[in-house]
């Protein structure tokens, strides 16, 4: 009962985002993540929301807000984590390529594991920083949800200019923007309406060019 009140909550919130429904094996995968999320979360501790009507809204739909603002078909996910958002954006749009970096061994193996098991041949897990990660070919875009400030992200991302970064926050990050350096462009500030979720969200866009 539980998994088809899920499965209409994800429903009904991406068309809601998109305005276009999901197919339903993609919803499938997509629970079967949160279902591997919640098994793993039990030894690994990747994240603070237990209940899967929360990570719905949390974290699968908070990744699917950003989608309209993602312009490339090649995404790198800094400091991905458990994999948000970049294994939601993967399994909705399995024609991109997304790597997902994180330094902490632990969610890389559990990444790896995500891909073997679900066949999510389009999700690259790597056990690195930002900072050194020197790619054979560059990216467009760079999205993250974890850095500390918008200055750090700009920062570790530079060696990999021209790039545009995309960084999710909750309120708008005001201090941070008047924080940023010269090199760093401000592209806009979208406002992001996440359904079920009663919290402010933001995604700040930057270019970096030099």
């Amino acid at each position: 009962m539980q998994s088809t009140s899920l499965a209409e909550s994800l429903h009904a919130g991406i068309s809601e985002l998109t305005g276009a429904p999901i197919e339903p094996a993609r919803v499938e995968t997509l629970l079967a993540y949160v279902d591997l999320l919640l098994r793993w979360n039990r030894s690994y501790n990747l994240t603070a929301v237990r209940d899967p009507v929360e990570i719905i809204s949390r974290h699968l739909l908070d990744s699917f807000s950003v989608m309209p603002f993602i312009n490339g078909d090649r995404l790198l996910d800094a400091g991905t984590g458990a994999g948000l958002p970049g294994v939601p954006l993967a399994i909705a749009q399995p024609e991109w390529e997304v790597t997902l970096l994180d330094s902490a061994g632990k969610k890389i193996r559990f990444l790896n594991h995500v891909r073997r098991e679900l066949g999510l041949v389009n999700i690259y897990p790597l056990q690195e920083r930002l900072e050194i990660h020197r790619p054979e070919s560059g990216y467009k875009e760079i999205i993250s949800r974890a850095f500390a400030s918008l200055v750090t992200f700009a920062t570790a991302a530079r060696h990999l200019a021209p790039v545009r970064l995309l960084a999710m926050k909750g309120r708008c990050p005001d201090a941070e923007l008047e924080e940023l350096p010269a090199w760093v462009q401000l592209d806009s500030i979208e406002k992001l309406v996440v359904p079920g979720l009663q919290e402010e969200r933001h995604l700040v866009i930057m270019s970096v060019n030099s």
